[in-house]
């Protein structure tokens, strides 16, 4: 999977700070992105660059990139932890949290200095996340937390913390798109956590790693340690089951219509239908097939568009349907453990196990819209340029 030349190299940033990427997140302005590196330290990006690389169309058709005009801005380190860092969420007020295996959740404000909002001396933060709405949530083993904000007024803010016992240790944290749920994956199923409701368990067999929800709530899908997808509706429980992987399915993102779930856990990017589910029957792979794994997959927050990260440290984008593909990096630089698109979408970040890290700038008019994008029976008919 090598390649002559990527659109990093030609639209992008990257650095290399010796220390694994563990995880990533964009901040609420889409011009930040914080990478959680392995010791201790978050790498806070500002991808907003003046005289940066740009994409103008030709009066022929197609587009020309303009070289940049200066340097890309350097990233800021931020001492969060005495261990590891662990993951990473944006925060809905601004700037990022952190949480890190010397049992500490620290937000890192976009002014100011970081600030402690929780400390488990002797335990590991092994999960976290943020509601669009500003509600907190993190897991300690079995101990899920949730922090609530309360007033309106700067100088009379106060925050509530309510807490519950999972039947198993924490693996991953989500919330609902309309921020009314929390989903809690551990062995033997999830646990959600309404805002105004008892906790209510959806039960299957096995160990459940990653967490996924549809945009319309409808939907929530677990990846497993035993390479396979476990799917529910969310309404009434009712299963759904999704297996065949050659390896253990750990990145989940719906496309931005909800049709589709692409996945991790095979040499290629693998596309679930869900318009329904299980109305195509089986899978759907898509880019150019590979002698590595997949080890991350983001959907495009507004087109049909999945960018994959490898194991052998390329990044690149595909469309459902297709077995074409167009680098964003070459191989190199260790497996990708993180990959994410802006919330706007013009930007793709990564950040790798030998601790490089970077992103792309991805403007719209690189792509070309011939008309809606399926799974299934029917093949998408996004073009890209």
């Amino acid at each position: 999977m090598n390649a002559p030349a990527s659109l990093l190299s030609l639209l992008g940033a990257s650095w290399e700070f010796g220390a694994p990427v563990v995880a990533l997140a964009w901040g609420v302005e889409s011009g930040m992105v914080g990478f959680a590196l392995g010791d201790g330290h978050l790498a806070v990006a500002n991808a907003k660059w003046r005289g940066g690389p740009r994409v103008e169309p030709k009066p022929g058709g197609g587009v020309a990139v303009v070289a940049a005009e200066s340097p890309p801005p350097r990233p800021v380190r931020v001492n969060c932890h005495q261990g590891s860092c662990l993951t990473v969420v944006g925060d809905a007020s601004g700037g990022f949290i952190t949480g890190g295996d010397d049992g500490r959740v620290v937000h890192v404000p976009r002014i100011g200095n970081p600030v402690v909002l929780a400390d488990l001396p002797g335990a590991w933060i092994d999960a976290l996340a943020c509601s669009r709405m500003g509600v907190r949530a993190y897991a300690s083993g079995r101990n899920l937390h949730r922090m609530t904000t309360l007033g309106a007024d700067n100088k009379d803010r106060s925050v509530s913390t309510d807490s519950i016992e999972l039947p198993a240790p924490a693996t991953a944290l989500a919330f609902s798109r309309d921020s009314s749920c929390l989903a809690a994956a551990h062995s033997g199923g999830v646990t959600l956590w309404a805002s105004a409701a008892l906790p209510r368990r959806l039960v299957w067999p096995g160990y459940h790693r990653a967490l996924a929800w549809s945009d319309d709530g409808r939907y929530l899908v677990t990846g497993m340690q035993e390479n396979a997808l476990h799917g529910w509706r969310v309404a009434d429980g009712g299963d759904i089951e999704m297996g065949g992987y050659p390896g253990q399915p750990l990145s989940l993102s719906f496309s931005h219509d909800g049709r589709y779930l692409a996945t991790s856990g095979g040499t290629r990017p693998v596309c679930w239908g869900f318009d329904p589910p299980g109305a195509a029957g089986s899978p759907l792979e898509c880019g150019i097939p590979s002698q590595t794994p997949v080890n991350c997959v983001s959907c495009h927050p507004k087109q049909s568009l999945i960018a994959a990260g490898y194991g052998n440290g390329a990044v690149m984008l595909c469309r459902p349907g297709s077995d074409e593909g167009l680098f964003i990096k070459g191989s190199g630089g260790g497996a990708v453990n993180a990959l994410a698109w802006s919330g706007d979408g013009s930007r793709l970040a990564f950040g790798t196990q030998d601790g490089v890290f970077g992103w792309v700038e991805l403007p719209d008019p690189l792509f070309a819209v011939r008309s809606p994008a399926r799974t299934g029976s029917e093949t998408t008919e996004r073009a890209m340029r």
